[in-house]
């Protein structure tokens, strides 16, 4: 080789390795987040802005030191946006961001074969309690709780989109604070965007619910692509 064209290759080399560098993709979404729950399972909720009623719902596993997807799909949020956990009002329409358990599935449909969470059967009353005077907030109750009003109430089984499969989001729920929301969950895609939960196609519910190992204490964490409600700052 002429001396000019090895002093050229050696320029070229280091630019050409800067180069592939760059175009190497940055590490999957829960390496570069605060927290992820402490588990070897996550799934992500993230949508472009606050305003946004549309994101993406990916699962990951955690293996060798490191996240792998292992699915995701098109995901729905409140009709109002998303708005930080800690601030939000009940009746808002908003979904909460952060980063939460989940304790246990139900649906008014069986559970798809292979699930591992407990999987709570919606019956005929069955009622999720919303209403803020009583001692059931935020709970499930079978029948409704005489405290617990009706018209501050969801029953369970009207909503036979929805809730043919669902995962129970613990968002104000081991110590609520009364007015800040409740019945927060991972269900089936409605008509459109959510009262404040989070949904996705039946399809990719049924999968999620096959995925889910509880052994793994998988958490869901909701955010933005970026800003204060990014979802990084999980």
């Amino acid at each position: 080789m002429r001396p000019g064209a090895r002093l050229l290759a050696a320029v070229l080399t280091p630019l050409s390795l800067l180069a592939l560098g760059a175009a190497r993709p940055s590490a999957p979404l829960p390496d570069r987040m605060a927290d992820t729950g402490g588990g070897s399972q996550l799934i992500t909720a993230v949508a472009p802005k606050t305003g946004s009623t549309k994101g993406t719902v990916t699962w990951w596993d955690r293996k060798s030191g490191r996240w792998v997807a292992a699915g995701s799909a098109p995901a729905r949020f409140g009709a109002n946006g998303l708005v930080e956990g800690a601030a939000r009002r009940q009746g808002t329409s908003t979904t909460p961001t952060g980063l939460y358990g989940v304790p246990y599935a139900f649906g008014i449909e069986a559970a798809p074969r292979g699930t591992r969470y407990r999987y709570r059967p919606v019956r005929a009353d069955s009622w999720w309690c919303q209403d803020n005077r009583s001692r059931h907030y935020n709970r499930w109750t079978e029948p409704r709780a005489a405290d617990c009003r009706a018209t501050e109430a969801e029953r369970l089984i009207t909503y036979r989109t929805q809730y043919a499969h669902a995962l129970v989001v613990a968002f104000n729920y081991h110590r609520p604070v009364r007015g800040r929301g409740a019945g927060i969950f991972l269900h089936v895609d409605g008509r459109g965007a959510t009262a404040g939960c989070v949904s996705v196609p039946k399809d990719a519910m049924r999968r999620i619910l096959r995925w889910a190992d509880p052994a793994r204490a998988p958490h869901l964490a909701i955010g933005t692509e970026s800003g204060r409600t990014a979802i990084t700052r999980y």
